[in-house]
């Protein structure tokens, strides 16, 4: 049996339209009165959040003062994951396709990610996703877990996963962080970086992961290519 484990933001879910609506609230909130703010394009955004340029530097970037940008980079960290702003998020281009060739090809489709249950929930509901993903193929955060860092809490996530999980014969992770990449070496799974989320080439590449492709169907033609041979 082959088997792919997968993150959810960034392999299917584009999360940059969520991240660029939060920083233009986050600047409105702290802009005083006729203070002069440089509202930062949605490519120049992201380009910096994919470049892992630290909050507090984008909130100077744009007009904000020392103490403002300490307070922007908090007020984003609490606001990031909160609903209404999952409400932008939106598909990845060609994922639901990958993901329906996986299916269909039979191989066992787990998803980890450092989503909570009721905001992966949310999200499997809302773009019918939940057919991929049976309960017990899901690995998140549970709705009261504390959250300490995506590098400690995803490995976590894995070694319960591997635990629970039939073996397999093979077993791939894609995702696009340094957690989805540490998470599965931690165990000696094969992992692919991804392109198509919050991390640039650079970043990826320094986290080594076995390979970096562009999206998750690319991904998933490689692997299933690999697997056959």
């Amino acid at each position: 049996m082959l088997r792919l484990i997968t993150d959810f933001d960034g392999p299917i879910v584009d999360v940059s339209e969520r991240y660029y609506q939060v920083y233009q609230f986050c600047l409105t909130q702290l802009q005083l009165p006729a203070q002069p703010i440089q509202q930062l394009p949605k490519a120049k955004f992201w380009q910096l959040k994919r470049a892992r340029v630290p909050e507090r530097e984008i909130g100077l970037l744009s007009g904000l003062t020392a103490d403002q940008a300490t307070e922007f980079a908090q007020l984003r960290r609490l606001t990031v994951h909160t609903q209404p702003y999952f409400g932008y998020d939106t598909l990845i281009p060609g994922a639901v396709t990958a993901l329906e060739t996986l299916q269909q090809t039979g191989v066992d489709l787990v998803v980890m990610t450092m989503r909570r249950t009721q905001e992966l929930d949310y999200a499997l509901e809302q773009y019918n996703l939940g057919r991929f993903f049976p309960s017990d193929r899901r690995y998140c955060l549970g709705n009261q877990t504390i959250k300490t860092a995506d590098v400690s809490d995803k490995p976590l996530l894995m070694a319960r996963a591997l635990a629970e999980l039939p073996v397999a014969a093979d077993t791939w992770m894609v995702g696009d962080t340094e957690a989805d990449i540490f998470a599965a070496k931690t165990y000696g799974i094969k992992v692919i970086g991804l392109l198509s989320g919050i991390r640039d080439r650079p970043q990826l590449t320094v986290y080594e992961p076995d390979y970096i492709l562009e999206d998750l169907t690319i991904a998933v033609e490689f692997i299933l290519q690999s697997y056959c041979v």
